[in-house]
């Protein structure tokens, strides 16, 4: 069985999408369709903008997702089994396996990236990388803490996320410290994504969803709330909201899929982060790129 991922935020590059553009005729019918959809002209910025043009929310979610979605849909080997995608990825395998048009994955995940971004602004938030302890510690070390501060990505063994208010996620990195980390290294994003700071967000995705054809998709979707495989659309619209303010449960999830008979993954969309969180999962795996 296949597996293809679709990765999310921190994989953009100055110059994605440009050689897709311009090799595969097919791709530039959805890259000027994805422009009139968002009302400016997103793929100037994937083809010749900054690092810093693209690390704002608002245009690094729906580059990411563009690039990955039409990697997808022009590739001769896109034959997938089940799908998954980190994050603003799952967005990317609903599209990919028939769930939801491109137009209205593209258009939520707009509703998501400002309403993300509204909500950096409006709260006082950030996260941390935890390496080296084991998730239980990880997990009990934060339910210490006053405040705001809970897991945000199980990214790999040994690599945990955590996301919440500023004071409490720096308190959360000493204690783990002190606890045996081998790093807890706060990350330069723009605010505590995958925690209750980001209900707002929630708040504005909800009422795009409700407006959104949901049909079953073509292949089960690993989804990030609850690692489970999903083709119901009632649920993959609840684990879709609930996904801003839960956990992504990543390693979960590739530990599911292999589990379930998955042999091979492959990487959709511009980096290669995801390549090798599932190396660092299961290193006798087949993993791959297209």
């Amino acid at each position: 069985m296949k597996a293809y991922v679709f990765p999310g935020q921190g994989s953009q590059k100055p110059g994605m999408g440009q050689e897709i553009f311009n090799e595969v005729s097919e791709s530039r019918d959805l890259f000027k369709k994805a422009n009139k959809i968002l009302n400016f002209n997103i793929t100037e910025l994937m083809f010749e903008g900054s690092s810093e043009d693209l690390s704002q929310t608002k245009v690094t979610q729906p580059a990411i997702f563009i690039h990955s979605v039409i990697s997808a849909l022009t590739s001769k080997s896109f034959e997938p089994n089940v799908c998954a995608g980190h994050s603003l990825g799952e967005f990317s395998a609903l599209v990919v396996s028939n769930s939801i048009s491109f137009e209205d994955g593209l258009k939520l995940v707009s509703i998501r990236a400002n309403a993300m971004q509204k909500a950096c602004q409006e709260t006082n938030g950030t996260m941390a990388a935890i390496l080296g302890l084991a998730d239980n510690i990880v997990e009990s070390t934060c339910n210490e803490i006053e405040g705001i501060v809970n897991p945000a990505n199980y990214n790999c063994p040994g690599q945990l996320v955590i996301s919440g208010e500023v004071k409490a996620v720096k308190e959360a990195c000493e204690l783990l410290k002190e606890k045996g980390a081998k790093r807890a290294l706060i990350l330069s994003v723009g605010g505590a994504f995958h925690s209750e700071l980001m209900s707002s967000a929630a708040d504005e995705l909800k009422k795009g969803i409700e407006k959104t054809e949901f049909k079953t998709p073509n292949c089960p979707i690993y989804q990030n709330f609850t690692s489970d495989p999903v083709k119901n659309p009632s649920i993959i619209k609840s684990n879709l909201l609930s996904q801003l303010t839960g956990a992504v449960l990543w390693t979960q999830s590739v530990n599911k899929m292999i589990n379930d008979g998955v042999k091979e993954f492959y990487e959709v969309g511009p980096g290669n982060i995801l390549q090798g969180l599932i190396r660092k999962i299961d290193n006798d795996i087949t993993v791959g790129k297209i």
